[in-house]
C-alpha cells in the first residue's frame, strides 16, 4: 500500500497492522498523537507498561533465558563496549541492552545481507524470530518493583510524508514484539521537541536532549530509552563516606568521597578482581572490577574474556570482601556508527547495498541507517544509583562457608556493571578513569 498521504491513512495502515500474522508474545499496535500535550497524558501509563517484569501491571516472571541467549547477549555487550571504549581516554557509560533493542527493532525492517548481518551481531546463529521473543522473555522478566525499579520504552518515529511507505507488517511486528510506541509526525521542531520529551519522561529526566534537531533526510527514528533507578541493599552510613584521593588514568591524584563497606561476593579474573554490592530486592547489583597492578584498565578491556568473565561471575566466592569506591556522577554520548559497522553489521549503513524494504519504501532514495545516538547518565552514591540510557537510530533515504575476602580500593581506573543476578548480563557497563 502507497497512501496519498501517511497521516491521513494512518487508521488504514494499523488496520492492516491488525490483520497481519502476528509474532509470537505480540500484542495489538498502538499509535499516538505526536503533541506534547498527548505524550504528557500517555507518561504515567508508558514509564510502568513497557516490556519490563512488574507484578502491579499483571505481567508474570519470565523463565530463566537460555545458555547460549546469555552467552550471545555478553559477547555483544562487550564487543560493543569494547569499540567504544578505544574512541577515547574519559569515562564510558553504555547500555548494551538499549543499543540491542533499538538496533533488534531496526532490524525486523532489514533484508538480504542487511539482515543477515543484523542477525549475527545481535544473536549470533538465531533468527530474528527467535531473538524478537527472546528478548521480550528476558525484558518482560526483568523485575522491577519498590527499591529497585527499570523501566524500559521503545517507539518509532515516522515523516509524514507522500513519499514515504511505512511497512503495515513493521509496525506489526514491533508493536508486538516490542511494545512500541508508533507516532506519526511532521519531522519539524515541534517534533524534535516531541521526542524529547519522549525520551526525558522515559528516563525521569536523564537524558533530556536526544535530539538537537531533525535533518531534512532522516524519515524514521527507531528509539528506546531506560530508566534505573536503586537503592543500595544496605545503604551507606554517613560514617562510611570519608575523604580519599583517586590517581586518573592520566596519573593526577584527585581528591574524591569514598564509600566504605564490606561485600559478601567477589571474584578473581587472570588479571583483575572484582565485586558485587547488591540493591534492593536482590534483583541486581553493581559489580566493580579493578585490574591488576600494572595492568592499564585500556590493556584490560581490550583483552577481555568475555566467557572467562561470566564464569567468573558464576563462580563468585563468598566472604567478607572489605570494599571502597568513589561516589560519582557523569553523562555520555556516543555516536555508534563507526563501532557497530567494525562490529560487522557495514551494509545497514551503506546507502546503496543497505535493504529496509521491510520497514519503509521512501521516494527520495533508498533507506539506511544513517545515525546510531547513544546517550547515558548515572550517579553513584550512598544511597543507590540512578541510570538512564536511551538509543536513537535514525533511518534516511540516499539522498560456600564464610572466607576472608581480599580488600578492593576502587582507587584507580576501573570497570563497572549494573547486572541483573538471574544472567549477570549488563544492563549497563562504564569506567571510571576520572572523578
Amino acid at each position: 500500500m502507497k497512501p496519498a498521504n501517511i497521516r491521513n491513512s494512518l487508521s488504514g495502515l494499523l488496520l492492516l497492522c491488525a490483520m497481519a500474522v502476528s509474532l509470537a508474545g505480540c500484542a495489538a499496535p498502538r499509535t499516538a498523537d505526536t503533541h506534547t500535550q498527548a505524550i504528557d497524558a500517555q507518561a504515567d501509563e508508558s514509564q510502568t507498561s513497557g516490556l519490563t517484569g512488574d507484578p502491579a501491571h499483571g505481567s508474570t516472571p519470565a523463565k530463566k533465558p537460555e545458555e547460549t541467549f546469555v552467552s550471545s547477549q555478553m559477547r555483544f555487550a562487550v564487543s560493543l563496549f569494547r569499540q567504544a571504549a578505544a574512541t577515547g581516554e574519559g569515562n564510558v557509560l553504555l547500555s548494551p541492552l538499549s543499543v540491542q533493542l533499538a538496533l533488534a527493532m531496526t532490524a525486523n525492517g532489514a533484508g538480504g545481507q542487511t539482515l543477515a548481518e543484523m542477525e549475527a551481531l545481535l544473536g549470533g546463529s538465531v533468527p530474528l524470530e527467535e531473538l524478537n521473543e527472546q528478548l521480550r522473555t528476558y525484558v518482560g522478566g526483568l523485575p522491577s518493583g519498590e527499591g529497585s525499579a527499570l523501566h524500559i520504552a521503545n517507539s518509532v518515529w515516522y515523516r509524514e510524508d507522500d513519499g514515504l511507505t511505512v511497512s503495515p507488517d513493521f509496525v506489526q511486528c514491533v508493536t508486538d514484539a516490542y511494545d512500541a510506541q508508533v507516532f506519526g509526525a511532521a519531522f519539524d521542531d515541534q517534533t524534535a521537541k516531541d521526542i524529547n520529551n519522549w525520551v526525558s519522561q522515559r528516563t525521569d529526566g536523564m537524558i533530556d536532549n536526544m535530539v538537537d534537531r531533525i535533518p531534512d533526510v532522516a524519515m524514521i527514528y527507531l528509539i528506546n530509552a531506560l530508566a534505573f533507578d536503586a537503592e543500595w541493599q544496605t545503604p551507606y552510613q554517613e560514617s562510611d563516606v570519608r575523604d580519599g584521593s583517586f590517581t586518573s588514568a592520566s596519573g593526577e591524584r584527585q581528591d574524591v568521597q569514598m564509600m566504605h563497606s564490606t561485600e559478601g561476593r567477589y571474584f578473581d579474573t587472570d588479571n583483575a578482581v572484582g565485586f558485587f554490592k547488591s540493591y534492593k530486592g536482590g534483583g541486581y547489583s553493581f559489580v566493580g572490577i579493578l585490574p591488576d597492578e600494572g595492568v592499564s584498565l585500556h590493556d584490560y578491556i581490550a583483552g577481555l574474556d568475555t566467557a572467562a568473565l561470566l564464569q567468573a561471575m558464576q563462580n563468585a566466592s563468598y566472604g567478607s570482601a572489605k570494599i571502597s569506591m568513589p561516589k560519582f556522577s557523569y553523562d555520555y554520548a556516543l555516536t555508534l556508527n563507526d563501532c557497530l559497522i567494525a562490529l560487522g553489521i557495514p551494509t545497514a549503513f551503506d546507502k546503496d547495498a543497505a535493504d529496509f524494504s521491510r520497514l519503509c519504501q521512501s521516494a527520495a532514495g533508498n533507506c539506511f541507517i544513517s545515525k546510531v545516538q547513544h546517550k547515558t547518565h548515572i550517579e553513584v552514591g550512598e544511597l543507590g544509583t540512578r541510570a538512564g540510557a536511551a538509543t536513537k537510530v535514525e533511518i534516511a533515504p540516499e539522498g560456600a562457608p564464610p572466607m576472608s575476602g581480599p580488600t578492593i580500593r576502587l582507587d584507580r581506573p576501573f570497570l563497572y556493571m549494573i547486572v541483573d543476578n538471574a544472567t549477570n548480563l549488563p544492563l549497563l557497563i562504564g569506567t571510571v578513569t576520572s572523578i
